[in-house]
């Protein structure tokens, strides 16, 4: 039981933050090392943990392929009454993607995201960091989106390499 409260107690224990005001210009996220990082004037702010979608190896390339794509895209507009808490649309399909896509005869998918934990699981907190669990979108803990939401605005770029 002490085991249990202890990674409970370290699942959700709270890193340095952003300072309120700072704005990211650029988010990176680093598959291989399930990494995402926050940059403003080429400068490192943060970086975060995160899970991948349970398929994570190459790109996205069709809809269910439990892959989270690669490439520059745009963190394009917020969902703040989401399944998850709190979730940051990522661009794709790009026109690459959807064209690649096509030649293939599968749908590309869509409805990508940088998010929290579904609604009712933040008690997970980082314990989520174990396997790469979602259908391709990026995830970190409930606290750490809110802290991203606040750091990076509409129309920020952002690009994960493999």
């Amino acid at each position: 039981m002490l085991v249990f409260i202890a990674a409970l107690a370290w699942a959700n224990w709270p890193a340095a933050r952003v300072a309120e005001g700072v704005k990211a210009d650029l988010v990176v996220v680093r598959k291989s090392a399930r990494v995402l990082e926050l940059y403003a004037a080429n400068s490192l702010l943060k970086s975060y943990a995160v899970s991948l979608g349970d398929d994570p190896i190459g790109p996205k390339r069709a809809e269910g392929d439990g892959r989270t794509p690669e490439g520059a895209y745009v963190l394009d507009y917020r969902k703040a009454d989401s399944s998850f808490h709190r979730a940051l649309h990522i661009s794709y399909p790009s026109a690459s993607d959807a064209a690649h896509a096509q030649a293939s005869g599968v749908n590309p998918g869509g409805l990508i995201m940088l998010h929290g934990l579904p609604n009712g699981l933040g008690l997970v907190g980082k314990l989520h960091r174990f396997f790469d669990w979602t259908d391709g979108c990026v995830a970190v803990t409930n606290p750490e989106i809110e802290e991203i939401w606040a750091a990076v605005a509409d129309g920020t770029q952002i690009r994960i390499e493999p």
